[in-house]
């Protein structure tokens, strides 16, 4: 696996390389979001580590380019001030986020969970049928693809995997402490933000009015669960 570690300081790069580098991954490194674009169009890159504050082109902007025609796994770098920047991130397709200064184990972690995930897309076997469907929408669990009415949209391997245990429990309701837990394989914690964050950005590719949803609906105080169509 070959991962992408983007920060205009160098000392936190190489830092980040030494500790990836420890878990046996490869590792690409970037210094601002040009070079973060530039490396996409002549490596294979598995997963990227992304700060948000960089000279030339900050992450926020790279990561808008990057999800033009990329799905892998983006986690954001962020210092502590900058928590509307981290949710901006995460409502532009990140998939999840590290506040410096990090522990190198919880980044590791969130780095497997990832990649776990990103990897295994459409890989549950539950049964030998592939295909979901719920109303217009259609999601074939193997090929990784979603459609609405046809028309194909794109997820981030995070949002495919929500929206994948939505529908594989149709009218089942899950807090986003259940749900967090399910994706993210760790224990919740003030984990509310990022799960609603995700749900906002579903919402917006597979409804036809995100603010006054058909399919995934918020039971108040509750979760979240998937109308029946």
């Amino acid at each position: 696996m070959t991962i992408l570690v983007c920060d205009d300081d160098k000392e936190i790069v190489e830092a980040i390389s030494i500790y990836l580098k420890q878990e046996g991954y490869n590792i690409v490194p970037a210094y601002n979001g040009k070079e973060a674009l530039e490396v996409m169009e002549r490596e294979e890159i598995h997963l990227i580590i992304l700060d948000i504050m960089m000279p030339e082109l900050d992450g926020i902007h790279a990561l808008l380019k990057l999800r033009e025609n990329s799905s892998i796994p983006v986690i954001l770098l962020s210092a502590k001030s900058e928590d509307v920047d981290k949710i901006l991130g995460l409502n532009v397709g990140a998939d999840d986020y590290v506040t410096k200064p990090f522990n190198p184990l919880e980044l590791i972690a969130r780095v497997k969970s990832q990649l776990r995930r990103y990897t295994k897309l459409g890989g549950i076997e539950q049964n030998n049928d592939n295909l979901l469907i719920n109303g217009s929408i259609a999601m074939d669990r193997e090929q990784k693809i979603v459609t609405v009415d046809g028309e194909s949209v794109k997820l981030t391997p995070t949002e495919f995997k929500i929206l994948q245990l939505l529908m594989e429990n149709v009218g089942t309701v899950f807090s986003s402490a259940q749900i967090y837990e399910r994706i993210w394989e760790e224990d919740a914690y003030a984990t509310d933000n990022i799960v609603s964050v995700h749900i906002r950005r579903i919402r917006e590719k597979i409804e036809i009015d995100p603010k006054n949803p058909d399919y995934i609906k918020v039971m108040w105080g509750v979760g979240y669960r998937m109308e029946r169509k």
